[in-house]
């Protein structure tokens, strides 16, 4: 096992201090904007604070209730609270990625790859600055990797109870924990229970009335998407360089061993992000889907992507000098 790359505490507070600045800077274009989904998103947190009924609900969005919650909960302007939220969310999810690689024992320019990946991608400057729950969920999910790759079983439970509180679909990250003999079979089996209390107690108890709503696939619904352009072109740029990369960490055999090592300790996350694609699959078959389905899938892909930029950085700036 590689031994883990370590930084300093001015080092860390120099990364985390550029990652939030960038992140910033990504996002603040439209920062708190409010189109089709965030606005139901934006409508829930404005719930909680008791400025609109609950007939205002739109489902399945309220079903989705920690993070607008805790938006609802941080003093100041709601959507100016959801805002800062979600900036919060992407910085931290870039310091978790970098602390990832690092984790792994590859190298500092693989952190820093990282981080970047997490931030500057179309999906954060698209899609981050609008009030919506992807911004959690990513941060909950980037959280689970480094618990998994840190050898924290509870901390990834707790990683994987938050997330299944933003969104329902991140419950897969328990079931993955549990299959993949990470965490005892009580504990596991506890963790889903937590998880499923907190999504009925969301459904017929927090929110007395709540609408039901049911994913029904749909040949017409996937007929229309490979028609919509838009859509189509959002999840292209999701893909971007992440996925390719990403691809060519996975199946690279001809790299130096440090870096081979380092991917070896990723190898959880490749049945990870088989498992966790499957929700963004399925709902192709019943609603409209855009770049926010690949999106959430970073944390499972960015390490991969991070190590491998960094090993051919390397062996260019070698063949350059020699």
């Amino acid at each position: 096992m590689a031994t883990p790359v370590k930084l300093n505490p001015k080092q860390w507070v120099a990364l985390a201090g550029s990652f939030g600045v960038l992140a910033l800077l990504v996002m603040m274009w439209r920062w708190g904007g409010t189109v089709e989904d965030s606005q139901a998103y934006f409508d829930t947190a404005r719930y909680l604070r008791g400025e609109v009924p609950a007939s205002a609900l739109r489902a399945p969005f309220p079903y989705r209730l920690l993070a607008p919650a805790v938006a609802a909960a941080i003093p100041g302007d709601t959507r100016n609270s959801f805002a800062l939220l979600n900036w919060l969310c992407i910085s931290v999810s870039a310091i978790m990625m970098a602390l990832t690689v690092l984790r792994v024992g590859a190298s500092r320019k693989a952190a820093l790859i990282a981080g970047l990946l997490m931030i500057l991608a179309v999906p954060t400057y698209w899609y981050a600055p609008y009030l919506l729950t992807d911004p959690a969920s990513i941060c909950a999910r980037a959280a689970f990797v480094l618990a998994v790759v840190s050898g924290q079983p509870w901390l990834a439970a707790l990683a994987g109870v938050t997330a299944s509180a933003v969104r329902e679909e991140n419950i897969l990250l328990l079931v993955w924990l549990l299959a993949m003999r990470r965490i005892s079979i009580p504990a596991g089996l506890l963790a889903l229970a937590v998880a499923g209390a907190w999504m009925v107690a969301v459904r017929w108890w927090l929110i007395p009335g709540l609408p039901s709503y049911v994913w029904a696939p749909s040949v017409q619904t996937l007929i229309a998407a490979l028609k919509d352009v838009r859509s189509l072109a959002s999840i292209a740029s999701a893909i971007g360089l992440v996925l390719p990369l990403a691809l060519l960490g996975m199946l690279t055999r001809t790299t130096a061993a440090p870096t081979l090592q380092a991917l070896a300790q990723l190898k959880p996350l490749k049945s990870l992000l088989v498992l966790m694609a499957l929700p963004p699959l399925y709902a192709a078959l019943c609603v409209r889907v855009e770049g926010r389905a690949v999106w959430g899938l970073y944390p499972m892909l960015v390490p991969f992507a991070a190590i491998y930029s960094a090993a051919w950085l390397t062996r260019r700036q070698t063949g350059v000098q020699e």
